[in-house]
């Protein structure tokens, strides 16, 4: 089967190249924005929306002209993937599955891709990365790439550079190892399974808040544009670098962990969106509870709840296994005993005991135990349907899914 796997490295580039970088990622984000202004105004004067083929065209001619010259000081194909980049964004828009596309800001987000392995040359035994227009940069190479390349993204994360090499590789059809298991995810355990197993959350953000919190307000003392406004803004920038860096390294841990023992995973199909809504309200209808409910959508945030169901996703699907994921209504109000569903069933945060048969158990395993359950009967239902139709059964023997 193929594998699709991307390999991060820290760049130790040059001042040159390090210039030529921050002109890259501008000329990028330059004409994303003036394509996604180009697009509006359309849509304001009533004419359709301009294809992809379109905006290359458009590119070529900004390239050329007087005005925006400095253009052609960036390679192509990186521009050319920006604006592939912003009909993707249009897409998800008009399929629902992301907001309107937004302008893009300076210093958030600066990166640009390399589409074309064949311009792309690394020479790992030298640690040394070959990209068109930077020359030959140096990265740390702290593990080996697998594969063949297939793009390059560069980008910038707290005041460093950081290489993205993907590559696509043939590996053998994996075998599960292990059971199944539901996992019930919350804030005071961050995920309990329904062996018993209990995972503590890290609360990386709740460590360095106050950190930040005196960084941001060093930062707002400071005339901004100022040298000491760009210091005291590279520390804010410093701290959310280690905030996503301590959840991002614990989620993996746990996630490798879970896949490399479970074969199939059941998890609640929780909505985080709209669980870590503002409860603020608006001026005439102001709510209710809205420190205790922002305190409670910033410990939600915290522990990386999307990001740990992807990281699940295709850690398992690597290794052969397969991810459910079930309704959570009710899943911590139902009793695994009688099956009785009641609110008072749960004593307390995590105390539960069954008003009917009298069960006592951890909440939180109850609701992992309902989830498990649950999952073992979507997974049921599901093969009743393939083998009703003689397509799916064809769909998933090729997908190789079970």
């Amino acid at each position: 089967m193929q594998r699709l796997q991307a390999f991060k490295y820290e760049l130790m580039p040059t001042s040159e190249q390090h210039r030529s970088m921050r002109r890259f990622a501008g000329s990028c984000r330059f004409v994303f924005n003036k394509a996604l202004a180009l697009q509006k105004e359309r849509h304001e004067q009533g004419e359709k929306k301009l294809g992809y083929a379109g905006l290359c065209k458009l590119l070529t001619a900004w390239r050329n002209s007087t005005d925006t010259a400095w253009l052609a000081h960036a390679p192509v194909h990186p521009l050319q993937q920006t604006l592939k980049d912003l009909e993707r964004a249009y897409a998800n828009f008009f399929a629902r599955r992301a907001d309107f596309p937004r302008f893009k800001k300076k210093g958030q987000s600066d990166s640009f891709r390399y589409p074309d392995p064949k311009q792309i040359k690394q020479d790992q035994a030298n640690s040394r990365l070959f990209l068109p227009k930077l020359g030959w940069l140096r990265y740390r190479n702290c593990r080996e790439t697998l594969g063949t390349v297939k793009n390059v993204t560069v980008s910038l994360s707290g005041g460093r550079w950081f290489v993205s090499i993907q590559t696509e590789r043939e590996v053998e059809q994996p075998v599960p190892n292990g059971g199944a298991v539901g996992i019930d995810m919350g804030v005071a355990r961050f995920a309990t399974l329904s062996d018993g197993t209990c995972y503590a959350p890290l609360n990386s953000f709740k460590r360095h808040e106050t950190a930040l919190r005196k960084a941001q307000q060093a930062m707002s003392r400071k005339n901004k544009f100022s040298k000491n406004w760009t210091k005291a803004k590279a520390r804010v920038q410093h701290i959310h670098s280690r905030i996503g860096n301590a959840r991002r390294d614990y989620l993996h841990k746990t996630t490798t962990a879970i896949s490399q023992n479970h074969a199939m995973v059941c998890i609640e199909d929780l909505q985080v969106r709209n669980m870590s809504k503002s409860a603020a309200g608006t001026a005439e209808a102001p709510g209710r509870n809205v420190r205790a409910k922002s305190g409670l959508n910033k410990a939600i945030l915290d522990q990386g709840w999307s990001e740990f169901r992807r990281q699940l996703d295709y850690k398992l699907a690597w290794r052969g296994g397969y991810l459910i994921a079930v309704s959570p209504q009710n899943t911590s109000r139902t009793c695994p005993c009688c099956g009785h569903v009641s609110a008072h069933n749960r004593q307390s945060q995590a105390r539960f005991e069954c008003v009917e048969c009298g069960f006592e158990q951890n909440a939180d395993v109850v609701g992992a135990i309902n989830v498990l359950r649950a999952g073992h009967a979507r997974l049921a239902c599901e093969v009743s349907d393939a083998v009703g139709s003689p397509a799916a059964g064809t769909h998933r023997s090729d997908s190789g899914a079970v």
